[in-house]
């Protein structure tokens, strides 16, 4: 079986983390974004994963190359030389996605959830028509577009873009299966797969609706980014708690890398990821934050809601908080608050950042 995952570009709503590192290696919880759904394919026979991106990057090409060796699988990088939107990279993909008659995924690459591939190919095969989306609850449909099916069948009816009225809670989450039928519908040209493919399959009577059982998040940027680490946290906890750090100091859902070094007296958690090779020194505090790896957190210093890049050194006695994103090998001197600051690479912070802005 093959796959396609939408990567797209600069990943420039996770800036200044994109600035150094394509957005799929990013990590997520200790683990490159896009490895996340890669491997989930591989679970389930996926032999066959093409990334569609809009600027080739070495460090992605030598990365994915090591882990098709060590999944044992064919991984591609298909580049588009303009912007083709949602629907035109399968296009662009058409001669690796129809050499065969199997269905194939679709995914975007921001989302993180369980991945019930398995559950949601054999729904497709039993509805036997063109086209399978994801669906997932929200609580504010008003938000969104949802997506209004049959409840018995999951035969999608139509999409309402942000509904006045209540019509419908599920919207589309951004994993889909196709057969190849699809790509008699599209061009090779700037298509949006939701607003111009979907309404048209939905009208002949081709897309089902598969509903996500458990988490879902799209964490394309910093704020549901770390919403994201605690949902998926929340879910190792029952899934496989033994991932999760019990040692002391530790408060609720926390994920350590076994060579991070954690002080005496510190409070870790809850939602805390630690990277490798970070060292966390005495009396720190960390709540709903990652760490990335090779990072230093000097003592006595308090961090909230924040995402701290690789080599960054933090000084004693720092407050930060409110979705501060530090970019790649950053220092904070002692005794400095931050406020919701945008630190781009190699910056020396001097001074407090007491409101939101980004540091150049």
């Amino acid at each position: 079986m093959k796959a396609l995952i939408l990567v797209g570009g600069y990943g420039t709503r996770l800036r200044p983390l994109t600035l150094t590192k394509p957005k799929p290696l990013v990590e997520f919880c200790n683990k490159p974004m896009v490895l996340h759904q890669i491997e989930a394919l591989a679970q389930v026979g996926v032999t066959y994963v093409i990334l569609a991106v809009s600027y080739l990057s070495d460090m992605l090409q030598r990365e994915m190359e090591v882990e098709a060796k060590r999944l044992n699988i064919k991984i591609i990088l298909s580049q588009e030389t303009e912007p083709l939107g949602t629907a035109g990279p399968l296009a662009l993909a058409r001669d690796h996605l129809q050499d065969d008659n199997d269905p194939f995924f679709v995914l975007n690459s921001d989302v993180i959830c369980e991945f019930p591939f398995d559950d949601m190919l054999k729904f497709h095969k039993g509805h036997q028509c063109e086209g399978t989306i994801c669906v997932t609850k929200v609580e504010e449909p008003s938000k969104y577009g949802v997506v209004v099916y049959e409840q018995n069948t999951g035969k999608i009816e139509r999409f309402v873009e942000k509904p006045r009225e209540y019509v419908s809670n599920k919207i589309n989450a951004g994993l889909y299966i196709f057969n190849p039928a699809i790509l008699n519908r599209i061009e090779l040209r700037p298509t949006s797969i939701e607003k111009e493919i979907f309404p048209v399959m939905a009208t002949d009577k081709q897309l089902f609706a598969f509903e996500l059982k458990g988490f879902w998040m799209d964490v394309g940027q910093p704020k549901d980014y770390l919403i994201g680490i605690g949902l998926y946290l929340d879910h190792a906890r029952h899934s496989c708690p033994e991932r999760l750090s019990r040692d002391n100091g530790i408060v609720g859902n926390v994920l350590l890398d076994p060579t991070a070094k954690i002080g005496e007296r510190c409070r870790i958690g809850p939602n805390v990821v630690v990277g490798p090779r970070v060292v966390i020194q005495d009396g720190v505090c960390l709540k709903n934050c990652t760490i990335l790896a090779d990072s230093l957190v000097k003592s006595h210093t308090w961090i909230a809601n924040c995402i701290i890049g690789w080599r960054c050194t933090i000084g004693k006695w720092v407050r930060m908080e409110n979705t501060t994103v530090l970019g790649l090998d950053v220092s904070v001197q002692d005794e400095l608050f931050i406020n919701g600051g945008i630190i781009l690479p190699h910056k020396a912070i001097t001074e407090s950042v007491t409101e939101p802005k980004i540091l150049i």
